[in-house]
């Protein structure tokens, strides 16, 4: 059997408000609570568990997620709709705007928590 990513857990201030962000704007669904976690399952089978930080700390992280042109296209315009700022870089050096990186489209934005949000068209590395 080949290495996969099975799942990660995702630090929230509020794991039910964290989820519902995410699995709106990715057209997904936040699954049945198992144990402490919320589960949002992506594509490729990989959970991303939101748990309540408690008392602890949030240091963001980033979550990048391979779409198609269409889910794209449908991402980006819940984004917009949402009135959320989005970024074409992860360094939010340029607001406003998206990235044609390896002849993809790339787009980045922030959770509640400020976990830097990606979403590209193409892997990185893949253009000629």
């Amino acid at each position: 059997m080949t290495v996969q990513l099975n799942h990660t857990i995702v630090q929230a201030t509020d794991k039910k408000v964290s989820a519902e962000f995410l699995a709106g704007l990715l057209g997904l669904e936040v699954q049945p609570q198992f144990g402490p976690f919320l589960p949002v399952v992506v594509g490729n089978d990989v959970t991303l568990d939101f748990a309540d930080a408690g008392d602890r700390s949030i240091t963001p992280q980033h979550y990048a997620f391979l779409v198609s042109e269409d889910e794209f296209d449908a991402i980006f315009g819940r984004i917009q709709e949402a009135g959320l700022t989005y970024w074409a870089d992860p360094y939010r050096h340029r607001p406003g705007e998206i990235n044609h990186n390896d002849g993809g489209r790339g787009v980045y934005w922030a959770d509640p928590d400020d976990h830097a949000l990606e979403i590209i068209t193409r892997p990185y590395g893949s253009g000629s």
